[in-house]
């Protein structure tokens, strides 16, 4: 008999006895076992293997969700780290490079996360094949980058996707252009896992399918789940029988995740003689990041604490930028052979964030997930490297688009670098309205991008678009009201104005 439960963590609150709590897990977990054995029954032969190594991995997962009891760190543990364990990128850069880079190159495999959709900007299909420069795509711009690479140095850096299975098909699709260019390049997938009810704790899926109306029942679960599925598609044992030894992660909307050398350099020939085993690339926080993880030190280790897992007293203290000053960008260096022993001996720790969405139809769902940056604390010799901001690109709006396609940046075999005609290093701040939202909404509003090389802050809210060769420097704000209209027209330029309801422009 299984007991409905409203909602599982005050039922335990308020459970009191251990005894009666440890009761109640045991249910909930036999009954999801149930469940996911009618599930697995469906499965065909050919998808039956890698089916119930998904749903293995998810019970793993669904019962250390089961155990764990709030916030999951002890605010009172944290404190701040070492001085030697974040370096200043500006200390790695100052040793050089050796004169057998291309050998050190050959070592590196080069990481993109490439599971995530172009939803949040109205795009269907991987979001890694919108287009953000010249017509080049997210993924065009890497496999760019490393064929640049390859050529400059004859070396041979492959690049592999971790896709999931909302972006496979599509992905291998285009994959074929690439066929002739001088970059190998191998996939594999996330783990599927199936979302759970939120009041009932049981799978919403009944058999494995996942299109048509099947879609919202399956999820991918976060990037943390690099370690086991890179593990499982037996490519980690493949690459390290080729000699490689470091694998270079970022999420592949992240225009600034270019292989450094530098870096690299660091990892290969470390000053003292002992091998990292996992950098985290971490940069300055500004007050658009205030939500960024951040690296503590817990209980003598390294550990990435993220805005989930603060409790909520202290909150606005993890989101203050003078205690916390620096963020996760997520772009990792990681031992090949450290995920290896790791993955063996089951011992990657990563917190579960329990993340809650509500389906089209209403229904409550929650769906757990893991990053990769939290299993920086079950590493060796684990170290963060403070980098430019520039290293930091991620283009999650239309508002960050624009920044990518103006002459902000110039572009050069792949990479966007700062335009030099910029007199100062940081971006300006761009906050687009909803009528930008969706990637073809804003490249209609657009005729051509504006000029923004002194540019420090845009707003625009509204029903607004900008003819061609339109210039905006210094703070300009443009807010049509409702049901008004305004467009810019071409050739005009905007200095420190706000312009609004009915095309008044006035002085900022």
């Amino acid at each position: 008999s299984f007991i409905f439960i409203q909602d599982f963590s005050k039922a335990m609150s308020q459970a009191g006895s251990s005894q009666f709590q440890e009761v109640i897990r045991q249910e909930l977990e036999y009954s999801m076992k149930v469940e996911l054995d009618k599930i697995l029954a469906t499965a065909h032969s050919n998808e039956l293997e890698h089916t119930k190594k998904d749903l293995e991995g998810f019970k793993k997962l669904f019962h250390r969700f089961l155990q764990e009891k709030g916030p999951s760190v002890d605010w009172g543990k944290i404190q701040r780290p070492p001085e030697d364990s974040i370096q200043p990128y500006e200390k790695i850069k100052a040793r050089g490079l050796p004169d057998n880079i291309a050998s050190v190159l050959n070592k590196l495999v080069v990481v993109k996360l490439n599971g995530g959709l172009g939803t949040s900007m109205g795009c269907k299909g991987p979001k890694s094949l919108i287009g953000v420069r010249n017509e080049n795509t997210f993924l065009d711009l890497t496999v760019q980058q490393i064929e640049h690479l390859n050529k400059s140095y004859n070396t041979d850096v492959p690049l592999v996707l971790m896709n999931s299975f909302n972006t496979d098909d599509d992905t291998k699709k285009i994959l074929q252009k690439y066929s002739h260019s001088r970059v190998k390049i191998y996939t594999f997938n996330q783990s599927r896992y199936p979302r759970i009810n939120k009041e009932t704790l049981l799978p919403i899926a009944k058999d494995v399918s996942y299109s048509g109306e099947n879609t919202e029942c399956w999820y991918p679960p976060g990037h943390g789940d690099i370690y086991a599925s890179f593990y499982n598609s037996g490519l980690l044992d493949n690459l390290i029988a080729e000699g490689k030894e470091y694998i270079f992660v970022s999420n592949i909307d992240n225009l600034g995740a270019t292989v450094d050398l530098y870096i690299l350099n660091h990892l290969m020939n470390p000053p003292n003689g002992k091998r990292c085993e996992f950098v985290m690339e971490v940069t300055n926080k500004t007050r658009a990041d205030v939500k960024g993880g951040t690296l503590t030190q817990y209980e003598n280790k390294l550990r990435l604490v993220e805005i989930a897992q603060v409790p909520k007293a202290h909150v606005d203290e993890f989101k203050s930028v003078s205690k916390f000053k620096i963020f996760n960008t997520n772009n990792l260096w990681i031992a090949l052979s450290a995920i290896k022993r790791l993955q063996e001996k089951n011992a990657i720790d990563m917190e579960i964030i329990v993340n809650p969405k509500t389906l089209d139809g209403g229904l409550n769902v929650i769906q757990l997930e893991t990053a990769v940056g939290a299993a920086i604390k079950s590493f060796e010799n684990s170290l963060g490297i403070n980098v430019p901001r520039s290293r930091f690109l991620p283009v999650k709006t239309t508002s960050d688009l624009l920044l990518v396609m103006s002459n902000l940046y110039s572009l050069n075999a792949g990479s966007l670098t700062m335009s030099e005609k910029r007199e100062f290093p940081t971006v300006p701040l761009v906050k687009l309205g909803s009528s930008f939202t969706k990637v073809q909404d804003y490249l209609r509003r657009f005729e051509s991008i504006p000029d923004m090389l002194e540019l420090d802050h845009l707003t625009v809210s509204g029903d607004v678009t900008f003819g061609k060769n339109v210039s905006l420097k210094g703070t300009v704000i443009i807010i049509a009201n409702h049901g008004d209209r305004i467009d810019i027209p071409a050739g005009a330029l905007l200095e420190n104005k706000i312009v609004s309801g009915n095309l008044r422009i006035l002085d900022h």
